[in-house]
């Protein structure tokens, strides 16, 4: 299972312009050679978006989104809204309506024009589906005022530049947010400490070209080749890969949208980082609140939901022969200890192979099977997560919704302790549901002979 090459989309690009004009096909030749698939290309006023849509319509890779610039809000007519509406209905590579928004740090038109004409772009946009890409600068409280007042839930904040409060409402609106090359500037670090407290889940990636040019070549002309650099410092932030980047956010900018360069495909064997995850059930023991896939069977970038439980062959099938890989973890969206007999003989082929081997479980094993299956991992596994996630029963029964009531949660501990004299590797982790008594949970582990960790619950995989 070789690693590929990422796969990244430019989601806000101004390639129209005069700078790209003597090196137009060179400069998409390179952004091809990047890794980026396709570019959205965003018009700033009618005759921008006009120009957008011609590219669009020109070049397969390229798409287009069609707006007005608050700058020149005081210069829109009724006739500009035609001319918009005209472009998105003509063309099936717009995607979006934008750059619409507010721009109160220029205040090149009157704050109150820019807040009638974006809310009448909004409006445009619900009557034609499309998602809206929303210019925000200096503007917080107010663009975020006029997307909840009109109901918007689809769309992204273009060159994020709020905090972390912001891009959690933001997100909780439905929003993603779209992270520039000014990321990788120095002094930019409350973006980067935004981008931390986030799922990448919602985050888009962009040049806004020929703008914001990223490091090391500020100072110069910006083109889509250069968003392979933010994604690589959002790889280095989230502790991800630059596949995984390109992977995740390409899948997101095509969930936003439509354009379908995610590979949909379900996986059994998937690699998030330098691990290989293997999922080979979608069956659980217990039911927890806080688990994901109740809403997405997608963990970064990779579809989990199985259309059947897949046999050996299939498995090993799927693994392939990966290199470069720290390890291999049976981990998918389901309780792979359901499956005890199959991980057995998958980990046994996989240690005769020379790879360390991992078990993520909710530690309810041995109740499921009815037996104690640790003794039959001895020598198989190398390490073993199992999701503790309380600290007391009622609130391990109230999280995890276990079909087991009280024994349950004494069934983790036992499950834990015993662990420590069977796998080499024993921890222990807990999600930080708001709640959960994390110091707690801490002390318990110890107390269990296992290490612990914390998971964020705000990030998957």
């Amino acid at each position: 299972m070789p690693q590929q090459k990422p796969v990244l989309i430019d989601s806000h690009a101004h390639i129209y312009y005069r700078d790209y004009a003597d090196d137009f096909e060179e400069m998409l030749q390179r952004a091809g050679d990047a890794g980026v698939s396709a570019i959205v290309v965003v018009g700033t006023d009618t005759e921008s978006s006009r120009e957008s849509v011609e590219l669009a319509e020109k070049y397969p890779q390229l798409y287009a989104a069609v707006g007005v610039h608050p700058h020149d809000a005081a210069r829109v007519t009724e006739a500009c809204y035609d001319v918009i509406r005209t472009l998105a209905e003509s063309s099936r590579k717009v995607v979006a309506i934008g750059e619409i928004g507010l721009d109160f740090y220029r205040d090149r038109s009157p704050r109150d024009q820019q807040e009638r004409v974006f809310r009448s772009f909004l409006h445009l946009a619900a009557d034609l589906n499309k998602p809206v890409i929303v210019h925000d600068r200096d503007a917080h409280l107010r663009v975020m005022s006029i997307l909840r007042e009109e109901n918007v839930r689809k769309g992204v904040l273009h060159c994020f530049s709020g905090d972390a409060a912001m891009a959690a409402e933001a997100l909780a609106l439905g929003f993603y947010i779209s992270i520039p090359g000014t990321i990788t500037y120095p002094a930019n670090q409350s973006m980067r400490d935004v981008v931390q407290s986030i799922s990448i889940d919602h985050m888009l990636v962009e040049t806004d070209c020929p703008y914001l040019t990223p490091v090391p070549y500020r100072g110069k002309r910006n083109e889509p080749a250069y968003v392979r650099l933010a994604a690589e410092k959002l790889a280095g932030i989230k502790g991800l890969t630059l596949e995984d980047v390109g992977r995740i956010t390409t899948k997101n900018a095509g969930d936003l949208f439509g354009i379908n360069l995610w590979d949909q495909s379900t996986k059994i064997a998937y690699r998030i980082r330098n691990s290989l995850y293997l999922n080979i059930t979608n069956r659980c023991s217990n039911r927890c609140t806080f688990c994901p896939k109740f809403d997405d069977f997608t963990v970064k970038g990779h579809n989990l939901m199985l259309n059947s439980e897949p046999s050996f062959e299939e498995v090993m099938a799927a693994i392939d022969h990966p290199s470069n890989i720290d390890e291999v973890v049976f981990c998918g969206y389901g309780e792979p200890l359901l499956r005890i007999d199959l991980v057995k003989q998958v980990a046994g082929e996989l240690k005769q192979r020379g790879y360390v081997v991992r078990i993520n479980t909710d530690g309810q094993g041995n109740r499921a099977n009815g037996r104690d299956v640790l003794p039959e991992l001895s020598g198989l596994v190398d390490s073993i997560s199992v999701s503790l996630n309380a600290a007391d029963p009622a609130t391990y029964s109230r999280l995890c919704n276990t079909p087991f009531g009280e024994a349950g949660f004494t069934s983790v501990c036992e499950f834990i302790r015993e662990a420590t004299a069977h796998i080499p590797q024993v921890i222990a982790t807990a999600v930080t549901v708001p709640g959960v008594d994390i110091d707690a949970c801490r002390n318990l582990a110890i107390s269990l002979r296992a290490e612990f960790r914390v998971r964020e619950y705000t990030e998957v995989g």
